[in-house]
């Protein structure tokens, strides 16, 4: 150890209450911090670091024990970590002024003084470094608990969801087939188009439910669907949602286009999305359009369902596709969810894009899928 070293720590050690006490006036505590003896007793540890690392350079060890200790206290105590930065600046700030005045001569005293600079450095990259790993694992804790919990609820909606319909669908089964057969037999009565159609709807729903009660969604039989006539026959089904509506739609796609899938399911799919457009439009004023168009792009079909109602917003379309999301005050907030699912099994995607003038919902499916089904 130099002479200079020994003169310095001399002169700390002869100074220290000074030095402490006026680190004390300057740094910042909160009123709710738990530890504030802590902060008071790690300063003076971090003094003591500093007159060993003047007589010599200390190992990882010993600055990263309280380094890490600190960390762990600023996280229990919930406080932000600049306020620790800015503790320990002001100490660093302190020291540097009182070496300066030791009387010592400066070129002996600049390799001390990066020496001291170096301490603190070091100790605020560890110590910083370990709050920022600490709060990062609690957030993956706290996620994965969420994500745990939104399993059970999906789990526990699965089983409720999957009893009820079941015990739903068989009186509901009974009643289409008994209108049919009375819309054969007597044609002429009237309303009863607007009853199949309701009771088409009300089946519709209940399979999205029976969708979202099974674990995953069951394997189905695949065929080649000319999507031209399949869409026709979805606007066709919905036409009394649209004239209800006052909804005005048009419908553009190349005749020949085809797509291996489930009928069912595409249609499913078809079925949420207008309705939903139908459903987006009873909330603006003046013309209502719906326009429905598909081509083929890089041997992928390309659906576009679009509509002129309101705008959705940037930060809502991220969260659409999502379970139990939803923007109707009635809304269950699966059925975007469902497409998603539906799409994606086919080997496709669905996206969504909204400004001021359209909301368009895409949909890519692979027009030759070797997807399993």
């Amino acid at each position: 150890m130099t002479s200079a070293a020994t003169m310095l720590i001399q002169y700390l050690e002869d100074h220290s209450d000074e030095f402490l006490h006026n680190w004390r006036k300057e740094i910042k505590i909160s009123e709710n911090d738990i530890y504030k003896k802590e902060v008071l007793s790690n300063g003076l540890k971090m003094f003591q670091l500093v007159k060993s690392a003047i007589e010599k350079p200390l190992s990882e060890e010993k600055i990263t024990i309280l380094a890490h200790k600190t960390a762990l206290e600023r996280v229990n105590a919930h406080m932000n970590i600049s306020e620790f930065v800015y503790n320990v600046n002001i100490g660093k700030s302190i020291i540097i002024k009182w070496v300066s005045n030791s009387g010592i001569e400066l070129q002996e005293l600049q390799p001390l003084i990066e020496e001291i600079n170096t301490l603190f450095d070091r100790f605020s990259y560890l110590a910083v470094r370990k709050y920022t790993e600490i709060k990062e694992q609690q957030l993956q804790e706290k996620e994965l608990y969420i994500d745990q919990t939104h399993k059970e609820r999906l789990t526990i909606l699965g089983q409720m969801s999957s009893s009820f319909v079941h015990e739903f669908r068989n009186p509901l089964t009974s009643i289409i087939g008994f209108t049919k057969l009375l819309q054969n037999d007597h044609p002429e009565l009237p309303y009863l188009d607007i009853m199949q159609h309701e009771l088409e709807q009300l089946n519709y729903r209940i399979s999205q439910f029976l969708h979202v009660s099974r674990k995953d969604l069951i394997d189905s039989t695949r065929e080649e669907i000319l999507l031209t006539d399949h869409l026709e026959e979805t606007i066709e089904f919905l036409y009394p949602s649209l004239l209800d509506g006052d909804v005005a739609i048009e419908f553009q796609c190349r005749e020949d286009l085809k797509v291996l899938g489930n009928r069912d399911e595409l249609r499913q799919v078809f079925l949420n999305l207008i309705m939903n457009s139908i459903d987006a439009l009873q909330e603006m004023e003046g013309h209502r359009q719906i326009n429905v168009s598909c081509d083929e792009r890089e041997g992928k079909t390309n659906l576009k369902i679009s509509n002129n109602g309101p705008r959705i917003k940037e930060e809502t379309i991220g969260a659409i596709f999502e379970p139990f999301y939803t923007t109707k005050d009635l809304g269950t907030g699966i059925g975007l969810y469902i497409c998603k699912k539906l799409i994606e099994k086919h080997g496709g995607e669905i996206t969504c894009q909204s400004n001021e003038e359209w909301t368009t919902f895409t949909i890519g499916i692979p027009v030759e899928s070797n997807v399993a089904m």
